[in-house]
């Protein structure tokens, strides 16, 4: 017989992430990002190869990468909107942790699964920060892969990528609820 735990059940149906522009000061500090984080470091993991790493990045830092999507966006002759865009996303709250997808040569562990995991991390953080009570967004964009944006910006090697930015901070406004997907229309249950 399982051993539920309702208020962990009721916290994934009804989490619900907080638009990034919502978010403001103050920002976790390192002590309160710590359980956070190791949260996110428990996610399935095939291998036990941690094809993921963190980069937390604080104002400064994010003001850095704002500056470098806009020579970056210029560069690429991307709509000046969009580059603004990204340089805004940014930016808010102040705080965001870089989810680096870093695979690991492997003869067990496919590269797609090592991809998935990162993406687990993801989705780990974000449920993590929400749970403590911090509001958080997994966002990405255009700049997210931009190999130049990148490298210069956040240092990944080349076999790495940018599963997303978790941005972290304290929520001004509640989001109203948004239509969910109807299940019964994307599950389908085989017998034989």
């Amino acid at each position: 017989m399982p051993d539920p735990n309702p208020a962990a059940l009721d916290f994934l149906l009804t989490r619900r992430s907080r638009p990034a522009k919502t978010l403001t000061t103050p920002v976790p500090t390192r002590a309160e990002l710590g359980p956070i984080l190791q949260a996110a470091a428990r996610s399935p993991d095939h291998g036990k190869l941690e094809p993921w790493r963190f980069i937390v990045l604080e104002k400064p830092a994010l003001e850095r990468l704002a500056a470098l999507a806009g020579q970056r966006g210029e560069a690429l002759e991307i709509e000046p909107e969009k580059v603004a865009k990204m340089q805004t996303q940014l930016v808010q709250p102040g705080l965001a942790v870089a989810v680096v997808s870093s695979p690991v040569q492997s003869e067990k562990v496919p590269m797609v699964e090592q991809l998935y995991s990162a993406g687990a991390v993801c989705l780990s953080m974000l449920n993590a920060a929400l749970a403590t009570g911090w509001g958080a967004n997994w966002l990405s964009g255009w700049a997210s892969h931009d190999r130049d944006f990148l490298s210069q910006g956040l240092g990944l090697a080349l076999h790495e990528s940018l599963a997303g930015f978790i941005h972290i901070g304290t929520e001004t406004t509640a989001p109203p609820e948004r239509p969910r997907p109807d299940i019964s229309k994307i599950t389908m249950w085989v017998e034989s």
